[in-house]
């Protein structure tokens, strides 16, 4: 799937959390209806088979119970796609990159055949389908994580390249997937964001703390010789020399650089490190620096100012604001507008932000972020993650159309705010604002109730739920009222309308 990622640091974060978030975006043409669930330990099953690629993996006893972001049409699968477990670690599952011939044709990927013209049936690997369902309710940190899916992708390859992040309070790692059974992962710098727009994009890789100590990078056991082998250092003998280091760039050795990256990764990228470092570069003219169809725009920074969730929801919903390439623009040449791939585009499906909070109590430290539909138009709306059952408001998406579902409500609201985006767009403003801050009120008061009363660890679960219940209430309520609005803008451009009346 074509998504959005970004990784904050917790040095970069402005209270000290880990943030890992992504955009889930359906193919172009196509909209995949999704929910906020919690899956409990006795769901979890002894054995997992892929409805894609038919593969059957036993799974570890004892797993955790933890919330996903599953499909909410039956027929491709779970698609667990983010979530944190009881243990306070999170995935994000995940961000489909590109690659290049020779990584594919060293290690092909492992695809799904079915039985035909005499051939037996073939199994294929893993992939997204899959991912979260294998790995989250099995690790109790970050790195654990790493470690798990490596394996997996060592034993039963995958069908498609991917990167996938991991989370605890301590630490971010992120792992990219090379060919059918490689990968590599590195450790987000507390100081620093990462950009990921489906691309590969680890833009440094260290292999002597890789066979090291791997406090900051781990791969695959083989992952030198297999670059030997299939000759993807480009580099000189004499750079290399004179660099010195055990170490590659891998999006040099293992990515694309496409002209289709041009015009549908590289501007998302651009329009990221424009806004968290717009006085560090120079991002236009002449002598800009990094232009929107750069290949070197580098994987991490550290931001000018730290990040709050509320950029995050921002950079993940942008169109290209304030530049030419800006969709719903009204200024500069009109062959410019709408140039680049969106980052907050009609097939959103979801966004999901998890913060795990430093100097809070484990029992509600982890808030998780969630909004459906294109983030354009929708409101980031925070629950507590240590529960046993989400809101039915954000539970209940099914096939059918409905505005007593938080996903159908949005997908209405984008569609007739995106028709009529000029008349619509203060009222978007106000909803976005509006909920966010309501519920930052909402938790703010119910901790400090919790510290005051100095409420037991047993029982936490169901006041999380409730204070969850509330929000939700609230979040209903203001979408509500805003598809109100939107609608009657909508109504009054229509086509069909007609000046003169009976009155």
């Amino acid at each position: 799937m074509a998504c959005t990622t970004i990784l904050v640091g917790r040095e970069a974060s402005y209270d000290g959390s880990t943030m890992i978030a992504r955009n889930e975006d359906s193919g172009s043409g196509s909209f995949s209806p999704k929910k906020f669930i919690v899956v409990e330990q006795k769901d979890q099953g002894e054995t997992y088979t892929s409805v894609l690629s038919h593969v059957t993996i036993p799974l570890p006893k004892n797993p955790l119970r933890y919330t996903c972001m599953p499909n909410a049409v039956a027929g491709e699968g779970i698609w667990g796609a983010a979530g944190v477990n009881s243990e306070n670690v999170s995935m994000t599952a995940t961000e489909t990159i590109t690659s290049n011939e020779r990584v594919l044709s060293g290690d092909p990927l492992v695809v799904y055949k079915k039985a035909e013209d005499g051939e037996e049936e073939q199994i294929g690997g893993i992939g997204e389908e899959d991912l979260v369902t294998l790995v989250l309710p099995y690790i109790h940190s970050a790195r654990e994580g790493v470690l798990r899916l490596g394996e997996l992708l060592e034993q039963y390859g995958t069908y498609e390249m991917n990167g996938i992040a991991f989370s605890d309070s301590e630490e971010i790692w992120w792992l990219e997937t090379i060919g059918g059974h490689h990968y590599i992962a590195r450790r987000v710098p507390d100081n620093a964001y990462v950009m990921m727009p489906n691309q590969l994009g680890i833009d440094y890789f260290d292999f002597e703390d890789a066979f090291g100590q791997q406090e900051e990078y781990i791969c695959s056991k083989d992952l030198k010789e297999f670059i030997k082998k299939n000759h993807l250092d480009l580099r000189f003998e004499d750079e290399i020399e004179k660099t010195g280091g055990d170490w590659i760039n891998p999006r040099e050795c293992f990515g694309s650089h496409s002209d289709a990256d041009h015009v549908y990764n590289t501007p998302r990228a651009w329009y990221m490190a424009r806004y968290f470092n717009r006085n560090t570069f120079r991002f236009e003219g002449e002598n800009a620096e990094f232009t929107p169809e750069s290949d070197d725009i580098p994987w991490c920074l550290c931001p000018e100012l730290k990040i709050t969730p509320e950029d995050v929801k921002y950079i993940l919903s942008a169109h290209f604001q304030g530049t030419p390439y800006d969709c719903y623009g009204k200024y500069g040449e009109e062959k410019e507008r709408g140039k680049y791939r969106p980052i907050g585009i009609s097939r959103n499906n979801f966004l999901s932000l998890t913060q795990i909070r430093p100097n809070v109590p484990k029992e509600y430290a982890v808030l998780e972020w969630v909004c459906f539909g294109s983030n354009t138009f929708n409101a980031f709306v925070p629950f507590y993650a240590n529960i046993d059952k989400t809101p039915e408001y954000f539970a209940n998406t099914e096939k059918r159309v409905t505005t007593e579902s938080f996903y159908w409500a949005n997908r209405i609201i984008g569609a007739l705010a995106d028709s009529q985006y000029s008349h619509c767009r203060s009222h978007i403003e106000r909803y976005q604002s509006k909920v966010p801050t309501k519920a930052y009120t909402i938790m703010k008061a119910f901790e400090e109730e919790l510290e005051k009363h100095g409420k037991k660890k047993k029982g936490i679960s169901s006041l999380l739920e409730e204070c969850n219940e509330k929000i939700a209430d609230m979040v209903k309520k203001e979408t509500e009222d805003v598809l109100d609005k939107v609608l009657y803008e909508a109504s009054c451009q229509m086509k069909n309308g007609y000046g003169r009346s009976d009155a």
